[in-house]
């Protein structure tokens, strides 16, 4: 795509897939308890990664989250320059400070660079999370010698990617968004993102993603979804799997019920669309969320 000497691309470590590309430089925002019917165990993937850092050249970079510790031992297996950046951590490479919000949830700080102060960036994609991930760009950006200013002026122009937290439309002053979050840690970083914003009510419909993560993580995936106002589960999204799990979409509206938040089950798209359609007010969030096929409701109801 394009014609650029860089290739940029979103590696993913499932079944290890990551270790058979050959990376100048490389950025790992978060090491987490996931593909666990592949892995089994987090020190498996924190393995997975120190392979994956071992791969980049002499001259190349790694880019690392002083915020999670999991990725604290990726420095000790890799010959490339290790750059750190953090929103806590103060003795991080680049460090945001001063962080605010505006009332779309998005975010302006200012970034100190090895204890200098380097420059105040504005974003236009909602969330902590986001900022965090802008310090990462920031942080390659500038190793690789890209001017301040072309950093300042992207990340302000950049919307967001799709299915991460998109505005699908809109209707008598509903918002319909989708998210593509399918793994507890990102349901709550959505969630904190959302919270960021001015909104009436919030109404999520989720589906879970794969027998596999909603068994070993179910616990998680209700404790991350509770803080929404209206919680609706639809069917397991299967992907590769087949149910050999005993596992169902009523046992995480269970889970959510047995924190004291109430959550429902609908099985149909259409009927969850018209459940929404006759519940959700002027200044509601609708969420979608899942890595299924969930985003097909949110058109639903705009029709």
């Amino acid at each position: 795509v394009g014609n650029s000497e860089h290739f940029i691309i979103e590696a993913c470590e499932y079944v290890e897939s990551f270790l058979k590309f050959n990376p100048k430089s490389a950025v790992v925002l978060n090491i987490d308890n996931d593909h666990l019917d592949y892995f089994k165990n987090i020190d498996n993937i924190k393995t997975a990664f120190a392979k994956y850092a071992s791969l980049l050249p002499k001259d190349g970079f790694l880019v690392v989250n002083a915020d999670d510790k999991n990725c604290s031992h990726l420095r000790e297996n890799t010959y490339a320059r290790v750059i750190t950046y953090s929103l806590e951590n103060r003795k991080a490479n680049f460090v945001a400070r001063n962080i605010n919000f505006d009332s779309q949830g998005f975010g302006k700080f200012d970034v100190y660079y090895n204890n200098s102060y380097f420059g105040e960036f504005k974003l236009s994609v909602p969330g902590i999370h986001n900022v965090s991930n802008a310090l990462a760009c920031i942080a390659l950006c500038t190793m690789y010698g890209i001017d301040r200013h072309i950093i300042k002026s992207a990340l302000l122009k950049f919307t967001g990617a799709n299915r991460r937290f998109e505005l699908i439309g809109s209707y008598n002053n509903i918002f319909v968004y989708d998210d593509y979050a399918h793994h507890p840690s990102e349901i709550s970083a959505t969630f904190n993102a959302l919270s960021q914003k001015k909104y009436r009510q919030s109404w999520v419909i989720f589906q879970p993603h794969t027998y596999s993560r909603t068994k070993f993580h179910l616990d998680d995936f209700a404790k991350a979804l509770v803080g929404f106002d209206n919680i609706i589960i639809t069917d397991i999204y299967a992907a590769r799997e087949k149910n050999t799990f005993d596992i169902s979409a009523t046992n995480l509206v269970e889970k959510i019920n047995s924190l004291g938040k109430k959550a429902i089950y609908i099985s149909s798209f259409d009927e969850i669309a018209k459940y929404i359609k006759t519940r959700a007010c002027p200044y509601d969030i609708v969420l979608t969320m899942g890595a299924g096929t969930v985003n097909e409701i949110g058109k639903k109801i705009l029709l």
